[in-house]
């Protein structure tokens, strides 16, 4: 027969005892209720390993104290005193929960007669020496009133007053109620005093060693180095781990010969400091940004041309005579396995796919690829980065990009490279030309790393949208114009790449979208006007939008005619002329 189950959060009530409870959760007040009704008004008490309630059947741990319930008294508040007499350890199957009452099948735990044997009275001496070591050690208790149970009350209430007085915790004391002997309850106990007692030890130790530290330094330096010491007491000490793993790296690294003794050199100094003191987590960052650089790191994938053709006309129409000048710069890099040669840099009007004829090129050769944006830089440690003195300092934009791609030779793309600035903090423009120099960049040294890296391997190419530069960077680099497209390359771009791009962004399915090429020339021609696509991709996103609004976002299939195409950019026409006249503006 199924018992009723009272769970108890953060107690383990022992066999033997008579336990007063104050019952005042309204489901558990039911519980009682229920078990006073049965015969023999049995009930078990359960602990569970959570602090909420109600609580879910796996939060009860499957052993209990089964007790019966000797006194019932109820409060104006709806709580109940109870006094359960428990008897016996019990065994929990079978738990099923209903309405929030728990009920189970309680088994008995049989326990050997070993109470007042030779071995067992021992243990008991031995577990209330070291409850004194202990009481002690950390003087939150005394054992007065343990030697008080020892003399005057059966060994349970012993085992039950030391579980409270040391605060053992739940799955230890379930441990001690699910043992089948008093000599077996005993030594659990026994070990997990120890184990309290080593514990208050060694904080002690640590106490002490923190005490006579205390007049050297402020208050977060003292709890960092109270962590220091518990690291050291469980033998993991991070710090000096991280040091000697720092060397090791260093070691292991492929960095020139040079750049190594140098990081040795700071390395010694960082051993030297504090791992508390502002310099020696400035050195432990120098040397994290060192490593992080990809020395000998390379991308090895072989160039095939027919494949680099093949990427270049999938991603690009038109631009036949550019896409030949950029597959014969590949040759050259293919038959002399390196990058030197002239800089490409692409110049055009925007929309004209600069940018996007950059990563087409990363792509077919099979490498990294980072975007520097320099529209508006005016200072030069944009590219050679700070000393390393300095509050904040950090890579310049050229290291950072290397050691974001995690290789030394991918495509980096100089966008929009007209629109550099020059002001009192320098001028960005002398430090460019050191980088698209082959003769120079064989060793650029950046401000904050402070050693020579070689950037013959990266692939530089620059973009801009007009000539306006120094006759000294334009002498770096060979200028491709890229010209505007002709209505015919147009509409290819927008058959070919921009109506799927539209499509994508509007959650249109492409079967679903017709329009003919009178349709895509009617938006160039009367929407648009500009050498390049960007215009036109917006406005075909436009339609798209506008048709998901007027079909209440059903992409209905639909034929896009100059007539359907003027009927949904009228309304929006209309809408951007109300913004235009100030409709809604506060006065």
């Amino acid at each position: 027969m199924k018992k009723y189950i009272l769970p108890f959060r953060d107690l383990v009530v022992s066999p033997g005892l008579t336990v007063p409870a104050l019952i005042d959760n309204q489901m558990s007040v039911a519980c009682i209720k229920a078990a006073s009704k049965t015969e023999g008004q049995e009930i078990v008490l359960a602990p569970q390993n959570t602090w909420s309630y109600p609580t879910d059947i796996k939060d009860i741990y499957d052993v209990g104290t089964i007790g019966e319930i000797i006194q019932v008294l109820s409060m104006p508040d709806g709580a109940m005193h109870i006094l359960v007499k428990t008897r016996d350890a019990v065994k929990l199957s079978e738990i099923e929960v209903n309405s929030g009452i728990f009920t189970g099948v309680a088994t008995p735990i049989e326990v050997a007669d070993d109470m007042f044997d030779e071995k067992t009275l021992m243990l008991r001496d031995i577990v209330a020496d070291n409850m004194e070591e202990l009481a002690q050690a950390t003087r939150k208790f005394k054992v007065d009133k343990l030697r008080n149970v020892i003399a005057n009350y059966p060994l349970p209430a012993f085992i039950d007053s030391v579980i409270q007085t040391a605060d053992i915790d739940n799955d230890t004391a379930v441990k001690v109620l699910a043992a089948t002997s008093w000599s077996e309850k005993l030594t659990i106990l026994l070990e997990a005093i120890k184990l309290l007692l080593e514990t208050a030890k060694i904080e002690e130790s640590i106490a002490k060693r923190i005490h006579q530290q205390m007049e050297s330094g402020r208050r977060e330096a003292i709890l960092q180095e109270k962590m220091r010491a518990i690291q050291k007491e469980m033998g993991d000490d991070d710090a000096e781990m991280d040091t000697a793993n720092i060397r090791k790296k260093i070691m292991r690294s492929a960095m020139p010969r040079e750049a190594k003794e140098k990081a040795i050199s700071e390395w010694k100094r960082m051993r030297s400091m504090s791992p508390m003191s502002n310099e020696g987590g400035l050195l432990k960052t120098y040397l994290d940004e060192l490593l992080a650089m990809p020395w000998g790191k390379s991308d090895n994938a072989p160039i095939d041309l027919k494949q680099a053709r093949a990427i270049l006309d999938s991603q690009h129409s038109g631009m036949t005579d550019v896409k030949e000048r950029i597959l014969e710069h590949i040759a050259v890099m293919k038959k002399t396995k390196s990058n030197q040669g002239s800089i490409l840099c692409f110049v055009g009007a925007p929309g004209v796919g600069k940018t996007s004829l950059c990563k087409s090129i990363a792509d077919a050769l099979g490498r990294k690829y980072q975007r520097i944006s320099l529209g508006g830089i005016s200072d030069e440690a944009h590219f050679r980065g700070h000393r390393k003195t300095y509050i904040g300092a950090q890579t310049g934009r050229i290291m950072d990009a290397l050691k974001r791609c995690k290789t030394n030779n991918p495509v980096i793309v100089l966008d929009e490279i007209d629109k550099m600035g020059r002001d009192w903090r320098g001028d960005p423009e002398s430090a460019l030309l050191e980088i698209l120099d082959p003769e120079q960049n064989k060793a650029f040294r950046d401000h904050y790393l402070e050693v020579d890296f070689d950037l013959s391997n990266v692939m530089f190419i620059a973009t801009a949208n007009s000539l306006n530069m120094s006759n000294a960077l334009k002498d770096r680099m060979e200028i491709i114009e890229i010209p505007g497209y002709s209505m015919d390359d147009k509409i290819k771009i927008a058959r070919e790449h921009l109506i799927g791009r539209a499509a994508r962004d509007t959650g249109w399915q492409i079967d679903n979208i017709i329009m003919s090429d009178d349709a895509l020339r009617h938006i160039i021609q009367n929407y648009t006007s500009e050498q390049g696509v960007r215009q036109a991709q917006r406005e075909i996103t436009a339609i798209l939008r506008r048709s998901l609004l007027e079909n209440d976002c059903e992409d209905i299939k639909t034929e896009f005619t100059p007539q359907k195409i003027d009927q949904l950019m009228s309304t929006r026409k209309s809408i951007n002329s109300s913004k235009k006249i100030g409709f809604g503006v506060r006065a």
